[in-house]
């Protein structure tokens, strides 16, 4: 497996693949847990050569964030890749992606940006955005691999790909979750053992919103982010920010009940901001994510 840390020395690796080679990849921000492991799986058998990165990207934290506590193993990160066959591996540092003179930033619009998690992160998906596009121009991928987890960060990229004729295509896949339901995180290490347990109410809240839906189809939807609430409520070190629901594709509240939807929550549990959601496909079929098997 190559390391490769300057963007010369990547786009030069990159431009050296065969034009028959299908090329994946998958970037990370490292502390890699399964739910970035399960996409390494997936890439890999899907493609000739298998791409990732390593990047704290500083454009996607606001000044009150994480980023210098941001959880970090950046031996441990290359050790995982490299026996899931991962082939190269970038791992710039903040100048070489932002260097002195960047003045250019992908900023997107309307309620897929200003909504949920725009609200709270105000310009959060600017930099996410723009890093992504940029890494996408870097590695030129034929196929990148996201999490469902993220889901507003996927249909901004997937809109993004569309509306810049990218030539990449867009893989999302389930929320891999702990065995009690907990949806993997990096910053689930921030969390001390009373607010693990904690935070399960995420997805006993999640759970409640679905059972509303089964039970109440094209009803008001305030009849599951009221359940999700009253979970929430029941958990005396969970903070919620927000319980909605939500077009998967525009991010659009939802005034009722149906296909397709996204359940979605996020709630501060000790020193972690947590997200998750279950998403009601097209078709009325669940992706509610995938236990691991740990």
């Amino acid at each position: 497996m190559r390391v490769i840390t300057t963007i010369r020395e990547m786009v030069a690796e990159r431009s050296s693949c065969a034009s028959f080679q299908k090329v994946g990849f998958v970037p990370t921000m490292g502390f890699l847990h399964e739910g970035h492991l399960s996409l390494v799986h997936q890439a890999r058998e899907e493609n000739d050569i298998l791409t990732s990165s390593i990047f704290v990207n500083p454009a996607q934290f606001g000044p009150h964030e994480d980023l210098a506590s941001y959880p970090r193993d950046l031996p441990r990160d290359l050790s995982l890749l490299e026996n899931l066959g991962v082939d190269i591996v970038f791992v710039p540092v903040a100048d070489e992606i932002y260097p002195p003179d960047f003045v250019t930033y992908v900023d997107p619009t309307g309620p897929l940006v200003y909504e949920a998690e725009g609200a709270i992160r105000h310009g959060h998906f600017r930099g996410v955005a723009t890093v992504v596009l940029k890494l996408f121009q870097i590695m030129q991928p034929h196929n990148a691999y996201f999490g469902q987890k993220d889901a507003q960060q996927a249909a901004i990229i997937s809109h993004m790909i569309s509306d810049f004729n990218l030539p990449v295509k867009l893989h999302i896949l389930s929320t891999i979750r702990e065995v009690d339901g907990l949806a993997m995180s990096s910053r689930n290490a921030y969390l001390n053992k009373k607010e693990r347990a904690a935070a399960t109410v995420l997805y006993k809240a999640l759970q409640a919103g679905r059972l509303q839906f089964e039970a109440h189809f094209d009803a008001d939807a305030s009849l599951a982010v009221r359940a999700m609430i009253d979970i929430v409520e029941t958990e005396s070190l969970a903070r919620l920010d927000y319980a909605d629901v939500r077009d998967p594709d525009s991010f659009v509240q939802l005034k009722a009940l149906h296909a397709p939807a996204l359940l979605l929550i996020a709630a501060k549990v000790g020193p972690a901001r947590l997200i998750d959601n279950f998403l009601l496909r097209a078709d009325g079929s669940w992706d509610i994510g995938i236990l691991a098997n740990i």
